[in-house]
């Protein structure tokens, strides 16, 4: 398998997943090309005041460096100084009716390399999405279809990834989930690179099969100032997320990456409030005494 293999596939899926938001939405994405001084690039296609999404992106690069950066070596210490090569496709959608939820999607494959060693490779990714007023059937639609993709690779690693996704994305300073989870997967080379980059292909492969259909029922929920004025206010959890606890932007911003695909993340309209509670028995609060607590949804 040569990186040849690996970057055909992810700019593959890229642009499969760019037609598939395309046809959604009605509207065309903006292509930008970009390249990295110390080495490698990217292509970000992105979408702005579309019809449906609000904001998305989703972004391929391929970049390379000489040094590990401390946010890849944390848990690999002894990877420290190694050159290194990253490649993958990271997705954040953001729709502008508050009854659509956020959906996020990463695959990714590492490589460190040092002079007379062998290579280290890893691969990593997951999706997961967040709501703003949630629904168990698009929960467990979403989660189904996360379990599917990685039953062919055992039984056990849906319940495994979903946990890993539940810890992972936790705001802990504030004591809470990003959203409903879903999965997460990352230092994955168990078993053979072969497994591993199917296993990480099943994953980017059943993205748009497991958020479009989401959408599709939500799109025309007719929604006011009250619904958008709490989305600005869960928005500001995920950028707080994005800027505080994630590695991925961590990675991207101490490798020296492109400021403008690594953010693209961010939404668009976001609001602060101080010390802010919702009413009780408000579809509101519906969201933090149901959909914020880690749990079975194919129960």
């Amino acid at each position: 398998m040569t990186a040849q293999h690996l970057k055909n596939y992810f700019t593959n899926l890229q642009s499969r997943i760019v037609s598939e938001l395309e046809a959604f939405d009605g509207q065309s994405f903006r292509t930008d090309a970009w390249q990295r001084p110390e080495g490698g690039g990217g292509i970000s296609r992105l979408i702005e005041e579309g019809n449906f999404f609000e904001r998305g992106g989703v972004n391929f690069s391929h970049v390379t460096g000489s040094s590990l950066p401390a946010s890849a070596t944390a848990v690999r210490p002894q990877l420290a100084g190694r050159a290194w090569e990253a490649m993958g496709v990271s997705l954040v959608l953001h729709p502008r009716n508050p009854y659509c939820p956020t959906a996020h999607m990463n695959v990714r494959c590492f490589i460190a390399r040092k002079a007379g060693e062998a290579d280290v490779w890893w691969f990593g990714g997951g999706m997961d999405m967040t709501p703003y007023y949630g629904q168990r059937e698009d929960a467990a639609h979403f989660h189904r279809v996360c379990r599917d993709a990685l039953t062919p690779f055992g039984d056990d690693l849906y319940p495994k990834y979903k946990q890993w996704c539940d810890d992972y994305f936790f705001l802990k300073h504030r004591n809470e989930p990003r959203g409903i989870g879903g999965v997460f997967f990352d230092d994955l080379n168990d078993g053979g690179f072969a497994r591993c980059f199917a296993l990480t292909q099943a994953v980017g492969d059943q993205f748009t099969a497991a958020y479009l259909p989401v959408l599709a029922r939500r799109r025309d929920t007719p929604y006011g100032e009250r619904e958008r004025d709490f989305q600005a206010y869960r928005r500001g959890r995920y950028v707080e997320f994005n800027l505080v606890w994630d590695r991925g932007t961590l990675f991207g911003l101490q490798s020296g990456g492109r400021t403008e695909a690594i953010l693209m993340s961010l939404p668009p309209i976001v609001k602060w409030r101080y010390d802010w509670q919702p009413a009780a028995g408000s579809a509101e609060a519906e969201l933090y005494e149901i959909f914020l607590k880690p749990q079975d949804w194919l129960a």
